[in-house]
């Protein structure tokens, strides 16, 4: 199915689960994809905040994939230079390179960065040591196996879809 079978029934927002905390909720951006509104979509934070949990395609009563459509607006928005300001999509990047390195995600590592390119590396610090200290993250990264073969996988796919 195409986004142009969207007839607004609000579902997909009605069993979003972060549509809250979305500047654009769904069946808008769907709506808004309908009237050519471009650079409203992809400049909005929407798709970055989208868990992917398809939570919306599923809904769906016509069976669009919304979560995919989500996906491909992420994409458009790099390629176009109209990504989400404040750095969503710059924290979305640091945590693929995380998990690239390191095979999956070091937590510590991936906020550290983010607020560094930021300059707020006190942001939310004290929120970070209680983490530390009730071991909820670790101060170091944890390796696991054949994540160079992972890495190599996620660079390529990059490569590919050109994000």
């Amino acid at each position: 199915m195409t986004v142009s079978e969207c007839y607004q029934c609000c579902r997909c927002t009605n069993g979003c689960p972060v549509a809250s905390d979305m500047e654009i909720v769904p069946h808008r951006v769907m709506g808004y994809i309908l009237k050519g509104e471009r650079e409203k979509v992809l400049s909005s934070t929407s798709p970055w905040r989208c868990l992917q949990c398809a939570t919306c395609s599923i809904r769906c009563p016509n069976g669009i994939d919304i979560a995919h459509v989500f996906e491909i607006l992420r994409r458009l928005a790099i390629e176009s230079g109209l990504a989400a300001k404040g750095g969503t999509w710059c924290f979305d990047d640091l945590i693929i390179k995380s998990v690239a390195r390191h095979g999956r995600l070091s937590e510590l590592e991936a906020v550290t960065r983010y607020r560094l390119s930021n300059r707020e590396f006190l942001k939310d610090a004290a929120m970070g040591i209680d983490m530390l200290k009730r071991g909820r993250i670790g101060l170091t990264s944890h390796n696991v196996r054949g994540r160079k073969t992972l890495g190599a996988i996620i660079r390529e796919i990059r490569e590919r879809t050109g994000t």
